[in-house]
């Protein structure tokens, strides 16, 4: 029988947990062994304020414009070109030699790009009075938790973007290690019978995290289902938990005879701990996910009394759960499809209103229940997207892709909250007041984790300075 068969269908059951990538290279789980380095000691540079990462991406490019950075000016300028207008052009000549300024022109060479005005209104929540689209209500009640920085950009101006959000490196640019991956590295793991990092949620282009790293430095793909949450991680057979217990035993007192007669096999090694890391994964993530034990109330809180925000709500519960139990990055992609269901070159005041409602009230049900629970003080939330819309219409009714402005926001782990950072120009377009590229977004988390960003590099892995990126001081508290 074949050694991958055997794996998958015994009664081990283990197939893409631990050993989700070790089959395919056959490198050691866990350890920098046949790479020529050895990984961090688990401790950070400095003290942490933070412990664990719930990060929610929103695939296809959240309109700034139309959620966190409101521009009334739109209306004023509504059906003139860019051109017409005073912020046709990047400010900072630095900047302009990174970003690509499309503008497009009809057969007559007019721009066909004309102004669009904002399609949501606004109203001040909290005692910050930071403005909110009214899509996005139950997160403007949590707004005194959340730190807006409303001046990102980036240099893809296509759904690579995603990738270069995750991994600061351009899609066009050789694979690199993603912010999770770097963290995973950094620390290591709070609790040994869970994954440290996992992934909810629909994932397109880069499906891998570690990539020089090490396949042990990817994420592990979780789906709420008690019964399978895992891909393989239970027996195909119905095999009871005592002889399932045996036949494991049984495979670590065959590893380790091998490993008597070969003491110096690093890979070896790294396999009977992730046998090990299998097991007893297998028996924690299920309870993880059962949400029986959760009250009306907090599953009210989370929107999974409604269907519109179930499955979002779902997945943010879930990533309470295994934040409370040490998981250190948990990773939610929502907005299905190739590009990301965000993606709204039409139809963008219909599309983003309903993607708004199934997030909205989970995002904020989660800042408040783990506020309440003295959980958001050590966890840090963010809210990210690969890039904006444009200012100018796509269409009759829509926006395209916008990298040179847009926004994220980040709350709690040692953050200020009701803080706005940063500003775009009148309409939207340009980042002009302390623009932050998307690893600095990555530079703040890993400082709030205690961890040094220039200190995280792996020996033939020459980072670039801009993969480093810079805490935004600005925003932590």
């Amino acid at each position: 029988m074949q050694r991958r068969k055997f794996i998958t269908g015994s009664a081990l059951g283990f197939g893409a947990i631990a050993l989700q990538s070790m089959l395919r290279s056959d490198r050691a789980m866990g350890s920098g062994a046949g790479l020529g380095w050895q990984p961090p000691d688990g401790k950070p540079h400095f003290a942490p304020k933070a412990k664990n990462v719930i990060w929610l991406f929103m695939r296809g490019g959240v309109s700034h414009m139309e959620s966190f950075d409101p521009k009334p000016a739109l209306n004023q300028y509504a059906g003139k070109s860019i051109s017409e207008t005073p912020y046709a052009s990047v400010q900072d000549p630095e900047r302009l030699k990174k970003v690509r300024v499309v503008v497009v022109n009809d057969a007559n060479g007019q721009q066909r790009n004309k102004i669009y005005p904002l399609q949501v209104g606004f109203k001040r929540y909290g005692a910050s009075g930071i403005e909110v689209s009214d899509w996005f209500p139950h997160i403007g009640s949590v707004i005194d938790d959340v730190s807006v920085i409303r001046s990102m950009w980036t240099t893809d101006d296509n759904h690579g973007a995603q990738v270069q959000f995750h991994s600061g490196r351009h899609m066009l640019d050789p694979r690199v290690p993603t912010i999770g991956a770097w963290v995973n590295w950094g620390l290591g793991t709070l609790n040994e019978n869970l994954p440290q990092f996992i992934a909810m949620g629909p994932r397109f282009f880069d499906r891998r995290d570690g990539h020089y790293l090490g396949p042990a430095y990817d994420s592990v793909l979780l789906k709420i289902d008690p019964a399978n949450p895992l891909d393989y991680a239970k027996p195909s057979s119905d095999f009871p938990h005592q002889q399932q217990r045996l036949s494991f035993d049984l495979m670590r007192r065959l590893n380790e005879l091998t490993a008597q007669e070969y003491p110096d096999d690093a890979q070896l090694d790294a396999r009977i701990k992730s046998y090990e890391l299998a097991y007893r994964m297998q028996a924690a993530v299920p309870g993880v996910i059962d949400f029986s034990q959760e009250t009306a109330s907090t599953k009210k809180l989370y929107g999974l009394d409604q269907p519109e925000t179930r499955p979002f709500g779902e997945q943010l519960l879930a990533a309470r759960r295994f934040a409370e139990q040490g998981v250190r990055f948990i990773q939610i992609q929502h907005g299905d499809g190739a590009a990301g269901a965000w993606d709204q070159h039409s139809a963008l005041k219909a599309n983003h209103s309903k993607l708004a409602m199934q997030v909205d009230r989970p995002i904020a049900g989660l800042i408040q229940d783990l506020k309440q629970r003295g959980m958001l003080d050590e966890t840090l939330v963010v809210f990210a997207t690969e890039f904006g819309r444009t200012p100018g219409s796509q269409g009759a009714d829509g926006r395209d892709h916008h990298p040179h402005g847009f926004s994220v926001w980040m709350a709690g782990g040692g953050l200020k909250g009701g803080v706005v950072h940063g500003a775009t120009d009148e309409i939207g377009f340009h980042a002009i007041e302390s623009p932050q590229y998307v690893t600095d977004v990555h530079a703040t988390i890993l400082h709030q984790l205690g961890l040094e960003s220039h200190r995280m590099e792996v020996p033939g892995h020459k980072r670039l300075e801009q993969d480093f990126g810079h805490p935004i001081t600005d925003i932590i508290a």
